[in-house]
């Protein structure tokens, strides 16, 4: 489900490889957890997550986390929080190459990294759990904030609505685009200037500026899991899953 391909310089990269479409399962999160851990360990410089051209991930894999009983599910989101803390608080920085569309869980993903390259043209991302039926976390939701502020992430959420990936660059939701085929060489080589400069200035600094970020999952109340876990299992979240469910399978 994870491909790992050396650039050279210390950059790894690790491709999201889930068909059809990178769904994040507890498989996929634990696998991606584990790797970057693995790669951190192995003396990596930075690291690039991929996914394959036109698609990064198309978010949580609602048929399957359906199936879990709110136990399955509480192990899940937990899983998953100690995915993004991980990013948050890695030793070295991270890029989200957003090779195309990046709905909800691939947005999240990406929030957490040092920086994001979105595929240009005609993909979208966000977060567009209000239009299921959920509440997206306080530690999410401060994530967003940090990155275009109050007033712009409150509209975003409200509304749920998928953004074009022109105003996403426009919101600071993303820092560049490029050609769907040039996504990771761009990540690659922000990686790269990032390693011709003064190692031990650049790690100080870096860790300063994103020392917030990680302290979010020090408090508890932002992780909020048992309320989402109570949201996910109400019954007209239920039924919204559900009906979303029926409407990809038709």
């Amino acid at each position: 489900m994870l491909e790992k391909i050396e650039h050279g310089d210390g950059i790894v990269e690790l491709r999201l490889n889930r068909p059809p479409v990178n769904a994040l399962n507890p498989a996929l999160v634990s696998e991606l957890d584990q790797a970057l851990a693995a790669v951190n360990d192995q003396g990596a410089r930075s690291v690039v997550i991929s996914g394959r051209e036109g698609l990064f991930s198309a978010g949580l894999d609602v048929p399957e986390l359906l199936a879990l009983d709110e136990s399955g599910m509480r192990r899940f989101w937990e899983s998953l929080f100690g995915l993004l803390e991980r990013i948050a608080r890695s030793p070295v920085p991270i890029v989200a190459a957003l090779t195309g569309h990046s709905p909800a869980g691939g947005t999240v993903i990406a929030l957490f990294a040092d920086y994001r390259v979105q595929a240009d043209g005609d993909f979208r991302l966000g977060l567009n759990e209000v239009q299921v039926g959920l509440v997206v976390p306080p530690v999410i939701h401060q994530a967003l904030v940090r990155l275009i502020g109050p007033y712009p992430a409150e509209r975003h959420l409200v509304a749920g609505d998928m953004i074009p990936a022109a105003e996403a660059l426009e919101l600071g939701m993303v820092d560049e685009l490029a050609a769907p085929t040039e996504v990771i060489e761009r990540a690659v080589d922000w990686c790269r200037a990032l390693g011709r400069l003064p190692q031990h200035s650049m790690a100080a600094t870096r860790k300063l500026c994103r020392a917030e970020l990680g302290a979010l999952f020090e408090q508890r109340e932002a992780l909020d899991i048992d309320a989402f876990v109570a949201g996910w299992f109400a019954e007209p979240t239920q039924a919204t899953l559900r009906q979303l469910v029926a409407r990809l399978k038709g």
